[in-house]
């Protein structure tokens, strides 16, 4: 089979010279074929706002596979991180990150012997980038989370976790205060562990799952969250056993998966034969088992265990009364170890043969439209103007009220930065020139979409809508959340 490869920047080409060395000593060249594939800051360099090039784009859809090494994301400018582009791009929508204790990597929290998997949804939530300036002091970023994002990146986990015979799994989120988006990711884990009888599960909030993991981190298993918060808890996660230098990183799509070293560039180290390339080469061990080669991928990780528990370590991580080695001298004494086990931790079982399970989906001919509810009945209950204004709260309600007589619509409030200061609120309340105006259906009144794009022609008539939002039912259900203060 082919995969593609991008080396990546900074420490990257070192890191995966000596990974790929490393594969094709313990035989995996014999199964696989790696196809360069042209894509970080030289793209960028070149004015390549994406990161890579159509060929390289090209070469990961007819592979299917994307290893790469770390790659640098341009300061200022127009270029997005490539990171993020690829995942997004190719709908890589689980990012699966495994950590657990290895010999010779000593942190406080050695002793305990950790083992647990942290899955991140990897498409959505804040990291679409959707952001614009609504007014002089206003900055907004939307947050989109959807039930058919959140349900792809849920039955991962518990079919992964199935999988590895893992018995309890925890979501972890915010939904005391963000009701609707980390709301939704909460009822799709809900309702999806209904699926999994023999999986035991919990639901934590994501501020109190930090301090739980750096308390009593044994307490998890799994755990799986929306992007944001999967990205700080995992990075978390991954301090407690060394670093990102430590930490392997899969991202899971249905058609193309990407498994790379989520660290650093180290630029500060680049070209001097010192970068550890273990974090590299552990997600090698993930993309192996992806493909289906497994005993290669447990001779690999054993060889590992083995030159890391007789002290072996480069300058980042060890004993430090005893000499590091660098890249080069590391990767030797893995390859010295192929075929040998660990004393210290339990061996990887190395049974069964390496077939290549892995087949290239064929390509779409168009993005994948996707749906977890279909047909709820839908209706106009009014809309969101948001206001870039400075003119106190009681003139403005004043001039809206004006505004919507004659309409179906009643103004209901006017709240700032998510908090009510009309008609009900604080003198002490602070507020910026970004206002929030809600206007809902008077009573025994109904509207079409028509009706709320006309009233929202009378306000900016007299204001500056920079933004609003449609205001439905679902079902009967209000789809929108009170301010505080309401």
């Amino acid at each position: 089979m082919r995969i593609a490869l991008a080396a990546g920047d900074g420490i990257g080409p070192e890191i995966m010279d000596a990974t790929l060395g490393l594969f094709a000593a313990a035989g995996v060249t014999r199964h696989v074929e790696f196809v360069p594939a042209e894509m970080g800051a030289s793209v960028f360099a070149a004015g390549n706002t994406r990161g890579m090039t159509d060929a390289a784009v090209r070469t990961v859809e007819e592979c299917g596979i994307l290893f790469k090494g770390p790659m640098e994301t341009p300061k200022g400018g127009g270029g997005k991180s490539i990171n993020v582009t690829a995942r997004k791009m190719w709908s890589a929508y689980a990012n699966y990150r495994h950590f657990r204790t290895l010999p010779g990597v000593q942190t406080p929290f050695s002793h305990l012997d950790l083992n647990f998997a942290i899955v991140r949804e990897n498409v959505e939530d804040t990291y679409g980038g959707v952001e614009h300036r609504l007014s002089d002091d206003v900055m907004t970023g939307k947050r989109i989370i959807t039930a058919p994002g959140s349900d792809a990146v849920l039955r991962f986990t518990f079919e992964t976790a199935r999988r590895m015979g893992i018995d309890t799994v925890h979501c972890g989120h915010k939904a005391n205060i963000m009701k609707m988006t980390d709301g939704l990711f909460l009822e799709r884990f809900k309702a999806l562990a209904a699926e999994y009888p023999g999986i035991q599960t919990g639901d934590v909030i994501v501020d109190a799952l930090c301090m739980n993991l750096v308390m009593r981190p044994q307490q998890y298993k799994m755990v799986v969250l929306t992007n944001l918060q999967g990205d700080i808890v995992s990075d978390l996660a991954a301090g407690l056993v060394g670093g990102l230098g430590f930490a392997p990183s899969a991202n899971i799509g249905r058609n193309i998966s990407i498994f790379e070293a989520v660290h650093g560039t180290a630029p500060d180290i680049a070209g001097k034969g010192l970068a550890n390339p273990t974090a590299l080469v552990l997600s090698g061990l993930m993309m192996l088992r992806h493909v289906g080669l497994v005993s290669q991928a447990a001779t690999i990780e054993n060889a590992l265990l083995a030159a890391l528990e007789s002290g072996v370590h480069t300058g980042d991580f060890g004993d430090r009364s005893k000499p590091s080695v660098g890249t080069t001298e590391f990767t030797k004494a893995i390859v010295d170890r192929l075929g040998q086990e660990p004393r210290t931790v339990k061996p990887v079982a190395t049974g069964g043969t390496d077939t290549v399970t892995f087949r290239v989906p064929p390509k779409p001919e168009e993005p994948t439209v996707m749906h977890t509810f279909r047909g709820l009945r839908k209706e106009v209950a009014g809309i969101d103007a948001y206001l870039d204004a400075e003119h106190p709260a009681g003139e403005t309600a004043a001039r809206l009220e004006r505004t919507c007589e004659g309409t179906p619509f009643r103004l209901t409030l006017i709240s700032c930065r998510g908090t009510q200061v009309w008609p009900r609120g604080s003198a002490f309340t602070e507020c910026v020139d970004y206002w929030r105006a809600r206007f809902e259906l008077r009573e025994d009144a109904s509207a079409h979409q028509d009706d709320a794009v006309e009233l929202l022609r009378k306000v900016a008539s007299g204001f500056t809508v920079s933004q609003y939002e449609l205001l439905r039912t679902f079902d009967g259900v209000r789809g929108w959340t009170l301010p505080q203060g309401q």
